[in-house]
């Protein structure tokens, strides 16, 4: 994943360029580049490393010029380096492109126009779209032919900015598979990878369909078809406050993503909760278009989804069913398509994905619509193509998440899930009236209770400071602990490095245990109280292997005692509704040892927010 600006308009490119740039680099962060027209020539300014070095290395050089595009890089083809980065040109420099995807035919492409003299100087993808759109514009002159013919012939993933020397009033964007908006200014418009980086200077936004190009000036946007067809379409009003973007004084994205959690949580349940005389009475999800026959006539239902996402699907499963004993499978997206799956038109299948732009998610969703299977999408992303493409959507009203860890986006999509558990729970006759009102009751007083723990975080604090250097760290549990488990194994790996793994606790003596020793810290969660004696037993067995061992708990701790070095309580609530307050220590234990070993929680090495590329 790479990210992507462009601004044509009447003020200097450069700066608004680079402070777009810095709203995206969660985006990528391997190189940065930025190609401005200044009057006569595309200036061409890229570096390997962090924005941070391109900053540096033009802040003594005066850029001029209104008409630019700018790149951070997350490597895919090539390794990080000042040639691989982006901006790439034709030959003669006087084209320059940005570029967001993959180009799955650009091996053949590549031999193609060296054996029309082309010599190439970086070892990516993206140069041969430079390339292939410089051919068509000498047999054209015109760049929006040129863009539209060449597009015709790349196969994969792109969103692309374009600029010409010859058109100097003008940026030609282009999509197919990865994100691009465009941003509508007064006198002034915008490309960009996503809204953030454009939300200080506009609200009004074009989200590009699949295949769509537009052509920007600084008075007007142009919107075309793959085929050239002038499209129309209304701009979409972005309502989230700037300030929602940038840190508000917290040190990380990461620590401010964590804290907005009990918010994220209630606006994501507010539109779906109806209240009779001040009292939860009914979950209702409008812009479903399933009915409650639907819901009663599910055989089964299908999650898929990919890393954290994933994790919020496997606590799914136990909730439907738990509540509305429907069977559930849950596969990572990445396999699913690979693996002939056996889906009937029955079925209700369930894609999960942040961004609304995962490569694997949206190829499960268009193969599970190809079987005629109902789709239902939960994302944060309105207009991304999981959006779109989906035969129903419900959104998570988490706001922009910024830090590559994600953290509010993963328990609003757990809220969403528990919600839909329910509904269908009370649809299918599996649970009363009464039980379907007391659970959605203790589903609201969760954003609450979320705080509770935030405001004591402090105990979580002085635990890492004794134990962020161990080795290894392994998570246990049963049930939805369990399940809730493998999503605090992956945020501690994700920042901190640690080696970290998540094991059903009634499993540790089938291999895992052998791994446990002086260097180890073991995290017992127990949120189900029939089972606090079991986990018990299984932190016993650890803690005479040497091991430290922390407990996360709805309980008093007294079951814990022999077996806990330390014991962090969290709220009571209904047991299966759990797995929203115990990652919320598991979030901050995962934050304080990045810091503690001295990474930036915010941009995790070798990652990106999301993974639009196979």
């Amino acid at each position: 994943m790479c990210g992507i600006v462009g601004y044509v308009g009447e003020k200097k490119a450069t700066p608004i360029l680079v402070d777009g740039l810095k709203k995206l680099e969660y985006r990528g962060y391997d190189s940065a580049g930025i190609a401005v027209f200044d009057g006569e020539d595309i200036i061409v300014r890229k570096v390997k490393g962090a924005l941070k070095v391109l900053e540096e290395r033009i802040a003594k050089e005066v850029i001029e010029g209104s008409l630019g595009i700018g790149h951070t890089r997350w490597a895919t083809h090539g390794e990080p380096s000042d040639i691989n980065a982006h901006p790439h040109t034709n030959v003669s420099g006087t084209i320059a492109i940005v570029h967001n995807g993959i180009i799955e035919n650009y091996t053949k492409l590549k031999a193609w126009l060296q054996g029309q003299g082309i010599v190439f100087r970086s070892q990516t993808d993206t140069e041969v779209v430079a390339h292939l759109i410089n051919y068509f514009y000498e047999q054209t002159g015109d760049i929006f032919e040129s863009v539209l013919n060449a597009t015709h012939r790349l196969e994969g993933s792109y969103a692309l900015g374009v600029i010409c020397r010859d058109y100097p009033d003008r940026i030609i964007a282009a999509r197919k598979e990865s994100p691009l908006i465009v941003g509508l200014g007064q006198g002034e418009n915008f490309i960009a990878s996503d809204v953030p980086a454009v939300l200080e200077h506009t609200r009004e936004v074009y989200f590009l369909d699949q295949k769509q190009i537009a052509v920007l000036y600084a008075d007007h946007v142009d919107l075309f078809d793959e085929d050239g067809n002038r499209v129309i379409k209304e701009p979409y009003h972005v309502d989230w406050d700037v300030s929602s973007a940038e840190k508000g004084g917290y040190a990380h994205f990461m620590l401010k993503e964590i804290h907005e959690q009990p918010k994220a949580l209630t606006d994501t349940l507010r539109p779906h909760v109806k209240e009779i005389d001040g009292k939860p009475s009914d979950i209702q999800f409008e812009e479903l278009k399933m009915s409650g026959e639907d819901w009663k006539n599910a055989r089964r239902i299908v999650i898929t989804a990919c890393g954290t996402a994933y994790h919020a699907g496997v606590v799914a499963r136990y909730a439907f069913e738990h509540f509305a004993r429907l069977p559930v499978v849950v596969d990572v997206a990445s396999e699913f398509r690979y693996r002939n799956p056996i889906l009937n038109k029955d079925d209700i299948f369930i894609v999960i994905s942040q961004s609304g732009e995962t490569a694997d998610t949206l190829a499960a969703l268009r193969l599970a619509k190809s079987f005629g299977v109902h789709v239902i999408a939960i994302t944060n992303c309105v207009g991304s193509s999981v959006s779109r493409e989906a035969d129903d959507v419900i959104y998570t009203w988490a706001g922009p998440e910024i830090a590559v860890a994600s953290t509010k986006a993963y328990t609003t999509q757990l809220m969403c899930l528990y919600m839909l558990a329910l509904k269908s729970a009370f649809e299918r006759g599996n649970i009363s009236e009464g039980e379907y009102r007391r659970l959605i009751g203790e589903l609201t007083k969760i954003p609450g209770k979320v705080q509770e723990i935030l405001d004591n975080q402090s105990d979580i604090q002085r635990f890492v400071s004794r134990n962020f250097n161990k080795e290894k760290v392994f998570f246990i549990g049963r049930l939805y602990d369990s399940a809730t488990s493998l999503e605090c194994a992956l945020k501690l790996k994700e920042v901190s490095y640690m080696h970290s793994e998540a094991f059903a606790a009634g499993e540790l003596k089938h291999g895992p245990i052998a791994l446990v020793d002086e260097t180890t810290l073991v995290v017992g969660l127990a949120t189900e109280p029939e089972l606090y004696d079991k986990v018990a037993s299984n932190l016993e067995e650890v803690l005479t292997r040497g091991c430290s061992t922390l407990v996360i708990t709805t309980g008093e701790g007294k079951s814990f005692a022999k077996c806990a070095n330390e014991v962090i309580r969290i709220p009571d609530t209904e047991p299966a509704f759990a797995s929203l307050l115990s990652i919320i220590p598991a979030q901050l234990f995962s934050y304080y040892c990045a810091v503690q070993r001295g990474n930036d929680p915010d941009k995790p090495r070798n990652l990106a927010k999301s993974v639009t590329v196979e």
